[in-house]
């Protein structure tokens, strides 16, 4: 059993599940957090419901982190999604999978997910202090001493930061985590916006705002030209761009292409993806036999819906008057490439406190990615967000905070 005195900053999840595993491997746990309360942004992520985890084998589980997923071999290997489920059920939440292998609490409600996991860690002895600021991380000579918070000194021989990245700094997300690390000598990834709505130039996705696509594809390419990446399923237009599930895993790739390279991504969508040009030429032709003497603002009522239908006669160039028996062949084959390939112009990401997650953060090479310790200083262990790794929707991020968290709290109660 261990003597060890550990603190962990932070409640969130990689917080609260660190500090259940030190203390269940003996070591004396305390867990700071600023805000009033445990779990703030834990309690209204998957729009409050809470996707867990994903539920797929591990070699799909790795694909899901575009951010240094390999980082994660080991930590699965100590605590996989399954073992997560398991840990869930036994603590008397149960869990169903739902489409996407996205795996959320029957119960459908975050805040019991927190109630579980800050309930668990306290009933292992770990003393929980709320409303309490950490000043900073004490270290002598490459090893950690101790932290100052606003209540005072607390000595410790481990510390473990876990203190998320810069998404929702409403719910205690500000990045104090980099500079603690930075002032011990890590390398600090620029953070950027990991899952985040794209803002475009086109001024007419405003006139869809609100307005949810599902079963389209859409596909991204630099300004040369060079695809970036490509996703299928459900997309949301905003009043400023872009959002969605497909939008959000997309926006990695991007938001990186943005930061590195170029001023502008292009997105094209597939309205129709399910159908061949062909095909869709023919369901076009049939479609204007069935309504010829209709006008042509009348007519896509069966193919699209009605509020899109305006952008698209806009886009297409077809007189809205004009009556459907009269459209050309070249003004329909242009239909079909426009429905085919509605293209965007992206110019930006919204900001990283409307980011899901955080991309960036302190440097994986620094970190032992078996015991999660930084390589630099000794008894100083890092969990979560704050860490370079960052994963796509779906359940990834959080399974990387409670796996991460839980090898942060076995490794750091170990005696040496």
């Amino acid at each position: 059993m261990s003597m060890k005195r550990v603190a962990i900053i932070g409640a969130g999840p990689a917080g609260m599940m660190a500090a259940a595993t030190a203390a269940q491997e003996g070591a004396t746990v305390t867990l700071l957090e600023k805000m009033d309360r445990p779990g703030r942004k834990l309690a209204i992520t998957g729009k409050g419901r809470c996707n867990i985890t994903a539920a797929v084998d591990q070699d799909q589980l790795i694909k899901g982190y575009p951010g240094n997923g390999r980082f994660l071999y080991s930590v699965f290997n100590e605590l996989s999604n399954f073992d997560l489920i398991d840990l869930f059920n036994q603590e008397g939440l149960e869990t169903k999978v739902e489409r996407g292998n996205r795996v959320f609490p029957l119960c459908d409600d975050a805040k019991q997910v927190v109630d579980i996991l800050s309930k668990r860690a306290r009933r292992l002895g770990v003393k929980l202090l709320t409303g309490t600021t950490v000043k900073r991380v004490k270290i002598v000579e490459g090893i950690v001493t101790g932290l100052v918070s606003d209540q005072g000194d607390l000595p410790a021989e481990a510390i473990i930061i876990c203190t998320g990245g810069l998404s929702y700094p409403g719910t205690g997300s500000t990045g104090d985590g980099y500079t603690w690390a930075a002032q011990a000598g890590h390398t600090i990834i620029e953070p950027r916006p990991g899952l985040v709505p794209l803002t475009v130039s086109e001024s007419w996705v405003g006139e869809l705002q609100g307005l949810s696509l599902k079963n389209v594809k859409a596909s991204s390419y630099t300004e040369k030209g060079k695809r970036i990446n490509e996703d299928f399923g459900e997309m949301l237009f905003t009043h400023f761009g872009l959002s969605g599930p497909i939008i959000l895993s997309m926006s990695h790739d991007i938001g990186k292409e943005l930061q590195q390279n170029g001023k502008t991504v292009i997105v094209k969508i597939d309205l129709k993806p399910a159908l061949t040009e062909d095909k869709l030429d023919s369901r076009l032709l049939n479609d204007i036999e069935k309504y010829s003497r209709k006008m042509f603002k009348n007519a896509l009522n069966d193919l699209l819906p009605q509020k899109m239908i305006p952008v698209i006669i806009g886009l297409s160039g077809i007189d809205p008057e004009k009556e459907c028996h009269q459209i050309t062949r070249a003004e329909r084959l242009g239909l079909v490439t426009l429905l085919k390939n509605l293209t965007l112009t992206v110019n930006g990401t919204r900001p990283i406190a409307e980011a899901i997650v955080t991309a960036g953060g302190i440097a994986t090479r620094e970190i032992n990615p078996k015991t999660m310790e930084s390589r630099l200083v000794k008894g100083l262990f890092f969990a979560g967000e704050v860490i370079d790794v960052d994963g796509y929707t779906g359940g990834y991020n959080l399974q990387a905070a409670f796996s991460t968290g839980y090898v942060a709290g076995k490794y750091a109660a170990q005696e040496e």
